[in-house]
């Protein structure tokens, strides 16, 4: 059994440079070193560590900065490990430069009267402590004012750091505090120890009740007795090297990256690990050492799902992956202890892995005894909500939703039925109860035993997709018809029952759910109004609110443009969806199609075109129709008409054909007319019939105009 210890990367050049403590002297007082706080505490939430590290030494550096405690910019470096946070600051002053003040005071009109000095301006002088004549006049850039000008004595680094570390520690996001002893202090977790050193010297400052010194503690067990600090520089050297803590939570992360890499390339592997169990281990551990071990072959036969959740989960473990992406039955943990002979924590650690994996062992066992079909009559006792009823009541929505979706789709809508009823009895069985992350991929292996096709097994485990921005999106239609029923199914009956997202809740994850249908119906060519009102027809009638169809197709609408503008400008997104398209799947190469017809020369003319024909149709005193070639009286309107005959056919070939980009550089061409129409016609005349045909002929253009988008939204 190999190990490797993390020692070689900490022992990298460090990023603080070594200088030598300075007596206390006039001239170190007014020196600029570095600054260094460090709390030393009982071990630190370890989800919420790093944050924490970085929070501390930012708002300090900040209020040093605001104190205008440093030359030039703030360079700080945070340091956090499960038993202390740190920061160390650069070229901190030792005092605070003097600051000459100028307090302004009433205008020079108003300060004297009749040769005397007004209540005001004896006011003024009286508040700044000042004398009438020691005042002076300056210019406040609109008049002349009376002011009091002195030079502040800058304060001294000792006279201000305490009320910047309270305010630091004040505003730390901290889950939960805590009280500890008979102290009234309340912080994340008990505080032992304080070091305040700007540069050799001790800072004296009070904070969480304890006084400042130079003194720390290392390693738990691999260091000995109290480490003394020589100066701020030297820190992170010493606790390294005295202490056996690496401090810095990135160094030390990258070290322990660094050491299942090269573990994990000597076993021809890949590590099964997420960035937040890296960061969880990380703020566990001071001094990580990687050792690799190894579980019992015969659990490979438990679904590798299963296995690396509980490793990854229950024992912070690092589960490794052959060349096909299977679980190997080896794995490395990072172990906070460096002994010469580390078989007994190895050992430890694989007899507690083996219990871990015998549960899951047996849960997967017992699942097999009944088949999904028998757990059907289980889910009338799961409650999805009370105002609608238990899991079994829902299957029966999620089937006649899935199965419509699957004809629209030219998929085989029995399938997507069987799938739908199947995809949520997993959640009555011993592994999901144990693991609910696991659902659906326990659905997929039980319907495989059970002798389900694999596309009903693969979209009984699909259907959740996507289940987070970024995530796949399922594959195939027969699972696409599922997912799409469990998000629609979810989205109008929450929605109907009155459990509106607000700004901070949305406790059912419906932007979630809407923005997973949205991604999936920009695959294929459905109708979003059509699916939310099959979805909402699967239940009671009355049950849910009537309008809740119209309520949650305009929240789809909003969703997308939040989906969207992560992409294309806002813009161009508005004027896409001005048109309030009920099929998605031609969105994006609309909007491809407007940032190109921007970028023309005739764009920004004919956005305004549009914008001021718009307008003007919202004065028509009858409906719109068709244009009477008899009442075009004028050359400008007549060649209007004729340009936008021309357009019209084409146009329309190009939408038919999705050629959205053709479409609207086919405007292009009529802009002459257009800007020919609006400077030699009156739209507004006083004959009734021709000011009727001059708006039908603007109705003509408006439907040109906007054929594929309302580029009246344009942005110029």
């Amino acid at each position: 059994m190999r190990t490797k210890f993390v020692q070689a990367a900490f022992e990298s050049p460090s990023i603080v440079q070594k200088q030598p403590a300075h007596p206390i002297s006039l001239k170190a007082i007014k020196m600029s070193q570095t600054l260094l706080i460090e709390l030393f505490t009982e071990e630190l939430p370890p989800k919420a560590l790093n944050q924490l590290g970085n929070h501390l030494a930012q708002s300090i550096a900040e209020g040093l900065e605001k104190a205008q405690l440093i030359d030039n910019a703030a360079e700080y470096t945070a340091y956090a490990s499960p038993r202390r946070l740190a920061v160390q600051v650069k070229n901190v002053k030792a005092v605070q430069a003097d600051q000459k003040i100028v307090k302004k005071g009433p205008a020079v009109a108003n300060a004297m009267k009749d040769g005397a000095p007004t209540k005001a301006l004896e006011g003024f002088a009286r508040g700044a402590g000042a004398k009438i004549e020691d005042l002076t006049i300056v210019h406040d850039g609109k008049q002349d004012v009376y002011a009091y000008e002195y030079v502040q004595t800058g304060k001294p680094l000792g006279e201000l750091l305490e009320d910047i570390i309270n305010a630091a520690v004040k505003k730390l996001p901290i889950p939960k505090v805590m009280r500890w002893g008979s102290s009234t202090f309340t912080f994340v977790r008990p505080v032992h120890s304080l070091i305040v050193l700007h540069g050799g010297d001790i800072v004296n400052v009070s904070v969480l009740g304890l006084q400042s010194g130079n003194k720390t503690l290392g390693h738990r067990f691999l260091s000995s007795g109290e480490i003394a600090i020589e100066n701020a520089d030297s820190y992170a050297a010493q606790m390294r090297e005295q202490g056996k803590v690496e401090a810095s939570f990135a160094e030390r992360k990258a070290a322990i990256q660094t050491a299942l890499n090269e573990q994990a390339g000597r076993l021809n592997a890949t590590v099964a690990a997420d960035e937040a169990l890296l960061d969880e281990v990380t703020a566990l551990v001071e001094w990580p050492v990687v050792l690799e071990a190894g579980f019992e072959e015969h659990f490979l036969a438990v679904p590798q799902e299963c296995l690396i959740l509980t490793m990854q989960q229950n024992q912070k473990y690092f589960p490794l992956l052959d060349q096909t992406g299977k679980l190997m039955n080896r794995f490395l943990l990072v172990s906070n202890l460096q002994t010469e002979d580390p078989s007994h924590i190895i050992q430890g650690n694989e007899r507690v892995l083996r219990a871990r994996l015998s549960d899951a062992e047996f849960f997967y066992k017992q699942d097999q005894k009944a088949t999904l079909e028998s757990c059907l009559p289980k889910l009338s006792s799961v409650v999805y909500h009370n105002k609608i009823g238990s899991q079994a009541e829902r299957i029966e929505r999620l089937q006649s939703i899935a199965a419509h979706i699957a004809k629209a789709l030219g998929a085989d809508a029995a399938a997507a039925e069987r799938a739908a009823r199947l995809a949520k009895a997993d959640l009555v069985t011993e592994m999901v109860g144990e693991f609910p992350e696991l659902q659906g991929t326990m659905g997929k292996y039980y319907a495989r035993l059970d002798g389900e096709t694999e596309e009903i097994a693969e979209a009984i485990e699909q259907h959740y997709q996507p289940r987070f921005a970024g995530d796949n999106l399922p594959n195939g239609k027969v699972a696409t018809a599922v997912a799409l029923a469990d998000k629609l199914e979810t989205l109008v009956g929450i929605w109907g029952i009155g459990l509106i997202p607000t700004g901070d809740k949305d406790p059912y994850a419906l932007r979630r759910s809407a923005l997973g249908i949205l991604r999936m119906l920009m695959q294929y060519g459905l109708d979003v109004n059509e699916l939310i009102q099959t979805a909402f027809n699967s239940f009671p009638k009355g049950l849910l609110n009537e309008k809740t169809p119209s309520e949650t197709a305009d929240f789809m609408q909003a969703r997308l443009a939040v989906l969207l503008q992560n992409d294309y400008p806002q813009d161009i997104v508005a004027a896409v969806l001005a048109k309030q398209p009920r099929r998605l799947d031609d969105v994006v190469a609309k909007l491809q199609a407007v940032a190109a017809f921007k970028q023309l020369p005739e764009a920004a003319a004919l956005a305004a075109a549009n914008k001021r024909v718009q307008n003007l149709l919202k004065k028509a005193d009858a409906e719109l129709g068709e244009v009477d070639e008899s009442l075009l009286q004028q050359d400008e309107e007549k060649a209007l008409y004729a340009a936008a005959q021309g357009l019209q056919p084409k146009i329309a070939a190009a939408v038919a054909e999705g050629n959205f980009q053709t479409a609207l550089s086919e405007l292009a061409s009529v802009k002459p007319q257009v800007d020919a129409f609006f400077d030699g016609a009156m739209v507004m005349a006083d004959d009734a019939g021709v000011k009727q045909n001059r708006l039908n002929l603007l109705n003509v253009l408006s439907n040109l105009l906007n054929a594929v988008a309302d580029i009246a939204l344009l942005a110029e």
